[in-house]
């Protein structure tokens, strides 16, 4: 006998097989027929029977398909701007498989988990260089008739009038039911749609991780309070079910997965209710579906308290697929199986051509950008080997940041390990894919003991140092590369055979061992002087200098005055044994 709760191992379906189209077969008989089929590659389905026999009448049964994207950070045509190659990424490839999807099931509804106007060139020229025509996130989505799309937190990098742009030119709400007017109990976003489906009542409720603050300068969001969202999402769920009375409740969410699913044990990193996937799964009744987002994680398909979760990668890279099988008990629709994958973009997926036709004019405005020439390099540099010793790539950014906030000490992490500067002519597509985000300068005054403990913390992307294995091998990969601060300004010693917080030795400045009370200008950005990737020690440090400019900007007009690159490194810090 199958419980009430039974999930089978992840596994996939033949292509134009549907889980549970024939009423007639026995259910016991029908789960080792699933067992039996192969997996195919980038296809993972989970399959959970929530009731122990579905029904006979097909009159009052009904398949829904819920799509998700998410991250998707202005990825439109399948290019990396930055290496200028062809890349099996955008929405011009999701496209396709959306159109797919529709042709297999008209019953279908589709959703974004946040993330859409920033993180490509593309994004950033329109935002930044020409915004007088609609965004081309929002033009494309909306030809694409997206049903809703929760916020993201980069949503606010440009400020609050590019965010209300945006907005305005999509067809489809923007949804987010935990931010709200500061001192008021009024949504700013709509929090929640309900659509109708085959005669279901689907709600969507949309929800935003709360760390905006803790990222972003006060000015890109001033007047938002953003709130807890379990129990947000607790209260509005209860809404969707009690007044709205809907048969279905879909959370599109821009936050992930908060915690180790085998150990139980909390991300590192995370700043608070950053991530609450599986709180909400298990604290908030009433959820049967979550797509999530944030995390720029393929999760195919999770089953945590019955809740049926997925995440479609980031950058179009994937496309979520849900499926809700309904039937109708009374005047009510029940669902009483749910399955869920996440499908590839792949050599296969061709780009829909409507899409690359509608978005070329910003696509042709973006490249001319990005190919201007702007100074020159007498080598290659490479930024992959950045986060294991010193290189000359990031010393162009530790230069830049010193000699512009006229401070003492510079702080970077290496964003894009695939950035390179070739020798020979010097592009703005060469400095976009070194500094990849839309960071602004900031100079703190700190004490020696700080900038100490800034690099202790940040020591903590290696694990302990075992003999044998190389520095690459020792990352802890639960900590994102890029809260990996390397400092300029000070020589010192990165020792990962001693324990965490004791790992920095022969900490100096100017040749002399630095004084825990000694007075420094630090230069970094406004994402750590924030509270961003736990850097907490820079709280409350008097500010020295803010730029209005962003530093990819400030790299870029450094290098058109001056001319030529710096390519050797300083080699002030490096790492043993």
């Amino acid at each position: 006998m199958i419980s009430r709760n039974w999930v089978s191992p992840s596994r996939c379906l033949r292509p134009g097989l549907q889980p549970l189209r024939s009423a007639k077969l026995p259910i016991m008989k029908l789960i080792r027929r699933l067992l039996l089929l192969p997996t195919l590659s980038g296809l993972v389905l989970a399959l959970a029977f929530l009731s122990p026999t579905p029904p006979s009448d097909a009159a009052n049964r009904v398949q829904i398909t819920v799509l998700g994207t998410t991250d998707l950070h202005g990825n439109i045509y399948p290019v990396d701007y930055y290496t200028n190659k062809p890349d099996n990424r955008g929405l011009a490839k999701i496209a396709t498989l959306i159109r797919r999807a529709r042709k297999e099931n008209p019953n279908a509804l589709l959703v974004d988990s946040g993330d859409t106007i920033q993180g490509t060139p593309l994004e950033y020229y329109h935002n930044k260089k020409n915004n007088t025509p609609p965004d081309p996130m929002m033009l494309t989505m909306n030809a694409l008739a997206y049903d809703a799309m929760a916020v993201g937190n980069h949503e606010y990098n440009f400020g609050l009038k590019v965010l209300g742009k945006a907005r305005n030119e999509a067809k489809f709400p923007w949804l987010s039911s935990n931010t709200y007017d500061k001192g008021t109990e009024q949504t700013h976003y709509q929090p929640y749609i309900v659509k109708e489906v085959s005669g279901v009542r689907v709600g969507i409720l949309g929800l935003t991780t709360p760390g905006v603050p803790v990222w972003e300068n006060i000015q890109n969001y001033e007047g938002l309070d953003f709130r807890e969202p379990v129990s947000e999402a607790r209260k509005w769920v209860s809404v969707l079910r009690e007044k709205e009375r809907v048969d279905v409740v879909v959370i599109a969410m821009h936050m992930g997965l908060e915690e180790d699913l085998r150990t139980g044990e909390i991300n590192p990193g995370q700043v608070p209710n950053e991530n609450r996937a599986v709180a909400i799964a298990k604290q908030v009744p009433g959820v049967d579906l979550i797509f999530m987002g944030h995390t720029h994680r393929d999760v195919p398909a999770l089953f945590v308290n019955g809740v049926l979760i997925t995440q479609a990668n980031h950058w179009g890279r994937h496309l979520a697929r849900a499926d809700l099988y309904l039937q109708k008990e009374a005047d009510r629709w029940q669902v009483y199986a749910k399955s869920a994958r996440t499908i590839p973009v792949d050599d296969k997926v061709e780009a829909d051509p409507e899409v690359l036709k509608l978005i070329d004019p910003y696509h042709k405005e973006t490249e001319a950008w990005l190919a201007r020439v702007i100074g020159e390099s007498s080598a290659d540099l490479s930024a992959r080997e950045a986060r294991f010793g010193d290189t000359a790539i990031l010393d162009l950014i530790q230069r830049v940041q010193l000699e512009t906030g006229k401070a003492d000490v510079s702080m970077v992490a290496s964003f894009n390990p695939d950035a390179r500067i070739n020798r020979g002519p010097v592009t703005v597509r060469d400095i976009a894919g070194l500094y990849v985000y839309e960071n602004t300068l900031v100079v703190l005054e700190v004490t020696g003991q700080q900038l100490r403990d800034a690099l202790e913390h940040s020591a903590r992307y290696f694990r302990a140092f075992e003999p044998g294995k190389t520095a690459a091998e020792l990352v802890d990969e639960k900590i994102p590369a890029y809260n990996f601060d390397i400092a300029e300004g000070v020589t010192y010693v990165l020792d990962i055979s001693k324990p965490l917080g004791q790992r920095i030795r022969d900490l100096s400045f100017r040749g002399q061992p630095l004084d825990p009370n000694q007075r420094l200008k630090l230069a970094t950005n406004n994402y750590r002087v924030n509270g961003g990737g736990g850097y907490t020690m820079y709280k409350n440090a008097p500010v020295v200098y803010r730029s209005g400019e962003e530093i990819r900007e400030l790299i870029i007009d450094w290098v058109e005055r001056h001319k030529t690159i710096p390519t050797e490194p300083t080699n002030n810090w490096k790492l043993v044994p």
